[in-house]
């Protein structure tokens, strides 16, 4: 049939920007853990070059010829011609994607390429020397980028709905609005309720962890967790990441040296989380564009489960604290094991998102959803940001930074023009404590394998639920075909007051 035809070019088109995009994420990756500083500036031009190359791709009139003849419309972007699931889902994708980038003029492609590529060295030597005033006349060219690109798009009713739509297909700041005002409220609650009971002991993480030791650690939680050294690889990176470079090269990266060698082991766990899903990716969509994330969100939730839901849980660490302690002797030799599960699960507002608990992590979140729907609305000025981050840490938190590297200029996504990206990770929290539960029902063992270091039937439940479609389908498609329901972020408040009432204990939390 004739359509197969369509459908059959339409892929081969899709094959040649998926192996730019894997290519131009080598040239990403190789930035961020070895590139000598001096080269930045032709690095810029070589990513600029790529990303224009897939522009083209995707904005080339045969690519509108076809998807017209598949008949994908904004009305019917699965196109209305006979085809399986997957292919429809292909199509819907390709059609999201060719849409937005025809919005784009090639040169503005091109110079967003080269100005985030420029602003995410010069951040790093702004965070470095805590200089706000070196990196703001950058930020402030992105930002008009940004503005710009949302003004193309013509998406929803506020600048802010095209920068949510591009990682979280479908979501608009009303319907953000409406999920984080409660949240902020119900989160900010809980943290003062907290903030009233004895905190856990944590001094024994304050000890000297050797940095061979803290490697050895995170390299055995990833062959714990199935993460295949065959087809990734760990690094190290002054922000931890994950990025594919290949169906069978998928890389995290991590940091070591902080005060709580901890921190470095969960991040570890995180990006594991992210990089199991981009390998798990089924046949039907392996090679091509569906090889994708359903959406940030629903990565982030991965992500988040394995970190926070398994690895920050009880019976993981009935199973796994012996080793633990044979690694580290001399620091947690004599340290219970339940004195350690309520330290690693202490609730204490931090200055750094990646480091921040679980219950006050959404918060970094908000705060920074916040200050980028101010930015598009022209209501708050580049140059004001580290007051307005400042005012609000304390506002959220009750902290406040003494220096920009723990405040506005902690995080690299500003940098590399990810505005709209930040709301994906407390999303991602939401998912993933809903996604949990399902996983539950259907295993009610999945506690008792996790206690016994089993995780290969959790991982085998997400591939069959979650990964094997790419992005087959939306978020909420897969919410209310693997749950019931559509999003209910009261899975998530309740799992945090019945753990934390659990830790802390005394009276009930409410709120």
């Amino acid at each position: 049939m004739q359509h197969e035809d369509w459908l059959n070019e339409l892929k081969e088109r899709g094959r040649e920007i998926y192996l730019l995009e894997h290519t131009a994420a080598l040239l990403g990756w190789d930035q961020e853990t070895c590139l000598p500083e001096k080269a930045v500036e032709e690095r810029s031009e070589q990513l600029a070059l790529l990303e224009g190359l897939a522009h083209e791709k995707l904005a080339h009139p045969r690519v509108t010829e076809l998807l017209e003849k598949l008949g994908a419309t904004l009305e019917t972007p699965k196109g209305t011609v006979p085809l399986t699931d997957v292919d429809a889902g292909y199509v819907r994708h390709f059609f999201r994607r060719h849409r937005r980038e025809v919005c784009f003029p090639e040169d503005l492609v091109r110079e967003f390429a080269r100005r985030t590529s420029i602003a995410q060295s010069v951040w790093a030597r702004a965070r470095k020397s805590n200089d706000f005033a070196l990196f703001a006349p950058e930020l402030k060219k992105i930002v008009a980028l940004i503005k710009e690109r949302a003004r193309l798009l013509k998406v929803g009713t506020h600048p802010y709905d095209a920068l949510i739509d591009t990682y979280e297909p479908g979501m608009t700041k009303a319907e953000l609005d409406r999920i984080f005002i409660p949240l902020k409220k119900e989160l900010t609650a809980l943290v003062a309720q907290i903030k009233t009971r004895p905190q856990p002991q944590t001094d024994f993480f304050n000890a000297e962890y050797p940095l061979e030791d803290q490697r050895k650690l995170g390299n055995l939680i990833l062959a714990r967790l199935g993460y295949p050294q065959d087809r990734g690889r760990l690094d190290v990176s002054a922000h931890p990441f994950t990025t594919t470079l290949g169906a069978d090269d998928v890389r995290i990266t991590t940091r070591y040296g902080e005060p709580n060698p901890f921190n470095s082991f969960f991040s570890t766990v995180h990006e594991a989380g992210h990089g199991l899903y981009e390998l798990g990716f089924g046949d039907a969509v392996r090679g091509n564009l569906l090889a994708d994330g359903t959406s940030l969100g629903i990565h982030e939730s991965q992500s988040r489960s394995w970190e926070n839901l398994i690895a920050r849980s009880r019976p993981f660490w009935h199973g796994f604290y012996g080793e633990v302690q044979k690694l580290f002797p001399g620091i947690l030799g004599e340290v219970p094991e339940e004195t350690f599960y309520q330290a690693i699960n202490r609730v204490s507002p931090s200055f750094i998102r990646v480091d921040a608990d679980e219950v006050t992590y959404s918060l970094h979140v908000i705060l920074r959803y916040e200050l980028e729907t101010a930015l598009m609305e022209g209501t708050l000025e580049v140059e004001d940001l580290p007051r307005v981050w400042d005012d609000k840490m304390e506002q959220f938190l009750g902290i406040r930074p003494d220096k920009l590297s723990l405040g506005v200029l902690q995080d690299v996504h500003w940098s590399a023009g990810l505005f709209g990206y930040f709301p994906t990770y407390a999303l991602g929290n939401l998912y993933g404590a809903q996604l949990f539960r399902a996983a539950r029902r259907d295993l009610p063992g999945l506690m008792d394998d996790v206690e016994a270091g089993r995780f290969a039937p959790f991982l085998d439940w997400l591939r069959r639920s979650i990964h094997q479609y790419g992005s087959t389908y939306t978020a909420g498609e897969l919410l209310q075909s693997i749950t019931g329901e559509p999003l209910n972020p009261g899975y998530f408040t309740s799992y945090l007051k019945e753990k934390y009432q659990d830790i802390y204990g005394g009276e009930s939390f409410g709120g």
